[in-house]
């Protein structure tokens, strides 16, 4: 089984669990193109389940900014679903609590945590959730 994390957002990152235990991360690709083509070579001969990260509109948000991310939230459901993996979503506050690291909107607290999880990794504010959310799914779908 080989287990997926995706923190989607310019500022997010995709990350991957295999069966054996290794893992890899990365920023959010530039296109909605490179990420198909990523999630395709991910998922390309295995049992894959993937993890999105809930998001939503924030209250001071602007409506461009609002929109633009739900484009790209919308981009990154699809290019999962077409890669062939199982999808699901999990909220924030979910996967935080199971992962002993309600952040309170400090990406700090998930970054110590990934690197706890994953001490041989380059964890970067772009990486760790997505590490962290590949984690959630491991433990969840194993």
């Amino acid at each position: 089984m080989t287990y997926i994390g995706i923190d989607p957002g310019a500022s997010g990152g995709v990350a991957v669990i295999w069966a054996n235990g290794d893992a890899a991360a990365w920023k959010m690709p530039e296109t909605e193109k490179d990420l198909l083509d990523m999630l395709r070579d991910l998922t390309a001969s295995n049992d894959v389940s993937a993890v999105i990260e809930t998001v939503h509109a924030m209250p001071k948000q602007g409506v461009v900014s609002s929109f633009k991310f739900g484009m790209s939230y919308g981009g990154v459901r699809m290019a999962a679903i077409a890669s062939g993996a199982r999808v699901s979503h999990v909220t924030p506050q979910k996967w935080q609590r199971e992962l002993q690291c309600l952040t309170k909107g400090d990406k700090n607290v998930s970054k110590r945590r990934a690197q706890e999880l994953f001490p041989s990794l380059k964890i970067t504010h772009a990486t760790a959730d997505a590490l962290l959310l590949a984690e959630y799914a491991r433990r969840t779908f194993k």
